[in-house]
């Protein structure tokens, strides 16, 4: 195999990845209805493709080689980097790059599901920290870091084919959520959420949404 992908193979170290990083997902999404297992189900399928590629078998560079005619000895294990001629540098970029979203995404994720499981035992409606901002920031947290592991950091056909498919799902889902949370708390979340975007801060938001993702920071 080619120095570009010599580090695929790494079967045992694939597993471990793929086990530690579902156990996360089932145990901070914590689904409960069939819609909540759906979305959950395809992000593992996500993280399954993708540790997969990254540690087990290129297939992506297999199924580029193989069905589209590239050459193989100018192939990369970053889909990126093989499609714009980037080669190795361009992959280290990425990866670089991709780290970045994924530590921020992770931070918002868990601020996140504090400040919702906190709100839950009190049984009360949730709008200051990163709810001030967005009205679903575990979500925003989660589309985030995937974006930068599966589309940015280490890029496949399957990672960026996925991404889309678990944006759909999770909005439909936060959709259903809202008119749950709309039969409990009524006119109150009513107003919450002509006041609040789903997913995206505002422009001029994003730098105090970034700095009420720190764990260490006053809810």
């Amino acid at each position: 195999m080619e120095p570009t992908i010599a580090h695929s193979g790494a079967w045992a170290l694939a597993i471990i990845m793929i086990v530690v990083i579902s156990w996360f997902l089932y145990r901070y999404l914590a689904p409960k209805s069939w819609h909540e297992w759906t979305g959950a189900g395809v992000v593992q399928a996500f993280i399954i493709a993708l540790y997969a590629e990254m540690y087990g078998f290129p297939l992506t560079i297999y199924l580029l080689s193989r069905f589209f005619g590239l050459d193989r000895y100018d192939l990369n294990a970053s889909l990126w980097s093989t499609l714009l001629g980037l080669g190795e540098t361009g992959m280290i970029i990425s990866m670089i790059l991709g780290y970045a979203p994924v530590l921020l995404g992770i931070g918002i994720f868990f601020q996140g599901w504090r400040q919702v499981h906190r709100a839950r035992q009190q049984n009360t409606l949730v709008t200051d920290g990163l709810y001030r901002y967005v009205r679903h920031p575990q979500y925003t947290g989660l589309f985030i870091a995937l974006f930068g592991e599966g589309v940015v950091h280490w890029p496949t056909l399957f990672s960026v084919g996925l991404f889309p498919v678990i944006v759909f799902i999770y909005v439909m889902l936060a959709r259903k959520e809202e008119r749950q949370v709309l039969d409990e708390f009524g006119e109150a979340y009513r107003q919450y959420q002509q006041k609040v975007p789903m997913f995206i801060p505002r422009l001029d938001q994003w730098r105090a949404f970034v700095s009420s993702s720190s764990l260490k920071s006053n809810d």
